[in-house]
């Protein structure tokens, strides 16, 4: 039986790439249950195998535990601290009192058993191994050969024993896959699952097709080209930014290669999805017009505060500018990492026209100054009151039509009517409750917002004079205006018609107030 041991542990060790030990330990595992289940199975039992010649032994062993523990569950596998000092035995509270008792041969019952377990931790130590040798891969390319396809995805063989799975989602769409064919994918990480570790490969992560092209591109790896981003629509079409670290070198070039030798290995291998290579640059006004390639850019406005663009192209360009489905506009977005609204080139103009007259009204009304002040205010870069307030006061001076007392005067109603503003809880914007109030419109919405009043709570603590003195609104539009902001008010109240309050009576009310 010594000899039949050495025999399967040999075998089953070489098959299975596994150390022998593991297999050492999964018999004595299975030798130990089949002498439980032959003199009891309530006891503790330990085998050890001689790793030489074969020989086992079997030991019955007890746990010492202290007399007052509540925890001590059974005398045939437990023991009291008392007792074994009683029976001479020099022991301590953990320690294992051991009793050599027969062994069991290794026959068909234990075999068996040891089967079970043998396979266990075979299965256990091979997913082990596998987390070890690919651990240090996540994030880099990896090869295998398609396995099979189910409805996971595709089963990749990354050979010695090691399989990957490409899930469905992680698949280029339309992508066919036949069993024996190669390919690549990104290995996106080990995951844990009940049958244990799982390798994910994507085919359809930003970082598959940066790690092809540093592949294919050794000015990448030898750091004379950085890539700054992509975006992709994976099997459609992918941008990708790169960017030159020495002087003289292109850096479109070097990624295309020698009549495009470069980029179409990388377009094969992402089952031809196109790739524009995107010159990046510092300034994110002309990154984002090389990020709109191939349309042609007429103008952009930049909102640095919204993180966004609005983007002119001439009209016959437009579709071409939003691309199918907004494919174009949405990989430059993404590429960007800003908000990108693209429109005609009329459009455009009459938008920032349309934001100039509002700037310039706002600060006419908020600065209680002239058009031709507003207007200056604008030109020079002004958007908002803070920037009037607190922007410093030598670039103001710089202004030629501003001397220091202009400047001085402008900055301090600039503060005052951010006080005012602050004191009446608004920011000059509507909010969302006051926009959505039945029979209120955006242009009133916005014309009681820059009277202070942004919120339905705001209006409702109105009276129909303080109302009628902005431009559009009359006692009988007030009164109604007024009663819907303070609906909220009576909403758990049922009064009966006597004391019933109509918008009529309230509007009286509020007049003779």
């Amino acid at each position: 039986m010594s000899k039949e041991i050495l025999y399967v542990v040999d075998a089953v060790s070489n098959e299975k790439n596994v150390d022998p030990d593991i297999i050492f330990d999964a018999v004595e595992t299975a030798l130990a249950t089949a002498t439980r289940k032959r003199f009891g199975m309530g006891m503790d039992v330990r085998v050890s195998i001689n790793r030489i010649t074969g020989d086992y032994d079997t030991f019955r062993r007890w746990q010492v535990v202290d007399d007052e523990d509540p925890e001590f569950e059974s005398p045939e596998s437990q023991i009291l601290l008392s007792y074994a000092k009683d029976k001479g035995l020099d022991a301590e509270i953990g320690d294992y009192i051991e009793e050599q008792i027969d062994s069991v041969e290794f026959g068909r019952i234990a075999a068996q058993t040891a089967k079970q377990v043998i396979v266990q931790r075979v299965r256990q130590a091979e997913r082990e191994r596998i987390v070890e040798a690919f651990l240090d891969r996540v994030g880099q390319l990896v090869l295998g050969t398609v396995k099979r396809t189910d409805r996971r995805g595709i089963v990749l063989d990354m050979g010695d024993n090691a399989e990957a799975i490409i899930p469905r989602e992680e698949m280029i769409p339309r992508e066919n896959a036949r069993v024996g064919d190669r390919m690549r994918g990104l290995l996106k990480e080990i995951r844990e699952d009940v049958r244990g570790p799982q390798m994910i490969v994507s085919r359809t992560d930003n970082n598959f097709l940066i790690e092809l092209l540093k592949l294919e591109v050794p000015e990448i790896g030898q750091e004379l080209i950085d890539i700054m981003g992509a975006a992709r629509d994976p099997g459609s079409r992918a941008k990708i930014a790169v960017r030159a670290n020495v002087p003289n070198l292109d850096p479109i070039g070097a990624c295309v290669g020698m009549r495009g030798s470069r980029i179409q290995t990388v377009t094969n291998e992402l089952s031809n999805e196109r790739v524009d290579i995107i010159p990046w640059d510092d300034d994110v006004a002309r990154f984002t017009i090389n990020a709109m390639q191939p349309a042609t850019v007429t103008s952009i406005v930049v909102d640095e505060d919204a993180r966004s663009m609005d983007i002119g192209v001439e009209p016959d360009k437009l579709s071409q500018a939003i691309g199918k489905g907004g494919q174009n506009v949405r990989l430059a977005s993404e590429l960007t990492g800003w908000t990108l609204n693209v429109m005609s080139e009329d459009d455009a103009e009459k938008k920032v026209q349309q934001e100039t007259i509002a700037i310039i009204e706002m600060f006419a009304e908020q600065l209680d100054v002239d058009e031709e002040v507003a207007t200056i205010l604008h030109e020079e870069g002004f958007t908002t009151l803070d920037e009037v307030a607190y922007v410093p006061k030598e670039e103001m001076i710089e202004i030629a039509e501003f001397d220091e007392e202009i400047v001085e005067e402008l900055r301090s109603r600039a503060r005052n009517a951010l006080l005012a503003l602050a004191i009446s809880g608004g920011n000059g914007k509507p909010a969302k409750d006051l926009l959505e109030m039945d029979g209120m419109n955006d242009e009133m919405a916005h014309k009681l917002a820059k009277a202070g009043i942004c919120t339905m709570e705001d209006l409702a603590e109105q009276s129909i004079d303080e109302l009628t003195v902005i431009d559009g609104i009359d006692e009988t539009l007030a009164g109604e205006l007024i009663m819907t902001a303070r609906a909220p008010w009576f909403a758990d109240e049922t009064p009966s018609d006597d004391n019933a309050i109509t918008e009529d009576t309230a509007a009286k009310t509020e007049s003779n107030v």
